[in-house]
């Protein structure tokens, strides 16, 4: 399957770099150096987004939370901004990973692939996953289509907060620590730092599941540990 990305990047150099990047690889690629202009080619059809948070009079932060409000497709960021407050920002706009500038061409094909490969699988557009449907007191979860219901009602999901919801609905009672989290859903070497990153999510799962997102009756904290589903 062809799949899209739209790389959004104020650096026509940079934009360039990533193209034949991503080209040599089959990806199909549409491009933006405004965040107005990338809101308007954002459609059904897009399957990953590349983005800078340095963005040309633009704050990248709200972009990207405008981005998440128009679709569920993973977002990437790639940028030289390393640091760990800007990256919970960018998490808490529906940021689904992030790579620091320079980076390795390994590096950016792996998340890439490793994203929209999620993204394909949790939302039916590609290999189909397990086909059951699992209930909890208000929501209903279809692990095949890639789909949650709460009250009845559909909830958009990114893909890391369905990985998430989906780890832990499939091990129910089963406490997952912040090392085992972070090393399924984002793939990488563990630092203490990546919790920060992890209760982000978690809290934006509880604010879109929970009936009451300040005593959640789905998603529980073992407390020094890390979260599992009762």
């Amino acid at each position: 399957m062809n799949h899209t990305i739209l790389i959004l990047d104020n650096s026509k150099d940079d934009i360039y770099l990533c193209s034949i990047l991503l080209n040599n690889e089959g990806f199909s690629l549409i491009t933006a150096e405004t965040g107005e202009e990338a809101l308007s080619k954002v459609d059904e059809t897009i399957d990953l987004i590349i983005m800078d948070l340095k963005l040309k009079d633009e704050n990248g932060v709200f972009i990207c939370k405008a981005l998440r409000e128009k679709t569920n497709a993973p977002i990437l960021i790639v940028s030289a901004i390393n640091d760990e407050s800007a990256k919970g920002l960018a998490f808490s706009a529906g940021a689904d990973d992030y790579i620091t500038k320079p980076f390795s061409t390994n590096e950016l094909t792996y998340r890439v692939k490793a994203l929209i490969r999620r993204f394909c699988t949790y939302k039916g557009r590609g290999t189909k996953n397990d086909g059951s449907i699992i209930k909890i007191k208000h929501i209903e979860v279809d692990l095949s289509a890639g789909t949650v219901l709460s009250h009845g009602e559909f909830v958009p999901l990114t893909t890391t907060e369905f990985d998430l919801l989906a780890l832990m609905i499939k091990e129910r009672k089963k406490i997952f620590t912040y090392e085992e989290i972070f090393d399924k859903i984002w793939h990488e070497p563990y630092l203490y730092k990546a919790n920060n990153t992890i209760m982000v999510h978690i809290r934006k799962l509880r604010k879109k599941l929970e009936t009451d997102p300040k005593n959640p009756e789905i998603i529980k904290t073992a407390w020094g540990k890390g979260y599992y589903i009762d």
